[in-house]
């Protein structure tokens, strides 16, 4: 152990001497007793003296039981560290109760085996069953680590666009904590003593009755942006949980009612995602156009007699 880490506790030295693996699982190994100082077993608090040898004898477990399916995945991007996809509506990332297969990691597993080694076979951030767009899964352990790392202190840029019922004047943030919802638990709501969540937005088009916008994370907490715009009173169309009634604005025009009808998720879409590879001296950007249903939605939008 080099003497500069002297005194310092035991998690802390292995951070720095193993920075392929999370503080999480280094502390789960020093209690294991898979990491070792001098032979003995010791806690993660506890401070070590100079000279002191630490070992490790550890394996990656396997990702829980889930299955290997082939699906069809959009890859934008791959290589031995990452792998970059454009993800369609519809889509459940994680197996969970009444989704066991049939879910992007199944896809993934199968696409990629050796991703079962991974936490959550390499996926560090999700985007919802209906939201589609641009997500990242890491492929290697040091990418796993670093794209965790750069979450959390956010230097991961995140872009969406979404369509919101109502015409917004002009951009803004919202600061505003989020949690459980007090009565359903499957929803998100603002709390006062939720996490911090903070969202900018600008407009990207006004028609005459909702607003195409440009969406921004500055965290990225579970439904944070559907939360969000319902909070301020601009809920993004087709959200079936936070949208609300369905509203057909007066003198709309067929193709405008038909496409707010049938309009049955939210319109909420991934664009653009930018990130710093391992060993990459620049960061790295990668887009995902709007998907067609989007398209022909703001079509609507914009051809609807009322913006004439």
């Amino acid at each position: 152990m080099p003497d500069s880490l002297t005194g310092n506790r035991l998690d802390q030295i292995a951070a720095k001497l193993f920075p392929d693996y999370s503080r999480a699982r280094l502390q789960a190994w020093i209690k294991a007793g898979c990491l070792l100082v001098d032979g003995r077993q010791l806690k993660p608090r506890d401070s070590i003296a100079s000279g002191a040898t630490l070992s490790l004898n550890a394996e990656l477990e396997a990702a829980d039981s889930w299955v290997a399916q082939p699906l069809p995945l959009n890859i934008l991007y791959e290589d031995e560290h990452v792998l970059v996809i454009n993800k369609a509506a519809g889509v459940v990332v994680h197996p969970a109760a009444g989704h066991r297969e049939g879910t992007l990691l199944n896809g993934l597993l199968s696409h990629c085996p050796q991703l079962e080694q991974l936490p959550r076979a390499g996926i560090v951030h999700r985007l919802d069953k209906d939201t589609t767009g641009v997500m990242v899964v890491a492929k290697s352990l040091p990418a796993h680590t670093q794209l965790v790392r750069h979450l959390q202190q956010r230097k991961i840029r995140r872009e969406y666009e979404a369509v919101v019922q109502g015409v917004l004047t002009g951009g803004g943030t919202i600061d505003a904590p989020l949690g459980r919802h007090p009565v359903s638990r499957k929803k998100r709501a603002v709390t006062e003593k939720g996490q911090e969540a903070v969202t900018h937005y600008r407009v990207i088009q006004r028609y005459r009755s909702h607003t195409h916008v440009h969406v921004q994370l500055e965290t990225g907490r579970t439904h944070q942006i559907r939360v969000h715009m319902a909070h301020v009173n601009y809920p993004l169309v087709g959200d079936q949980t936070y949208g609300g009634r369905l509203q057909i604005p007066a003198a709309s025009s067929s193709q405008l009612i038909e496409q707010l009808q049938s309009f049955k998720r939210q319109a909420l879409h991934a664009r653009r995602l930018t990130l710093q590879l391992p060993d990459a001296d620049d960061p790295s950007t990668w887009e995902a156009p709007l998907p067609e249903d989007m398209l022909e939605l703001l079509r609507a939008m914009e051809t609807d007699h009322g913006n004439k």
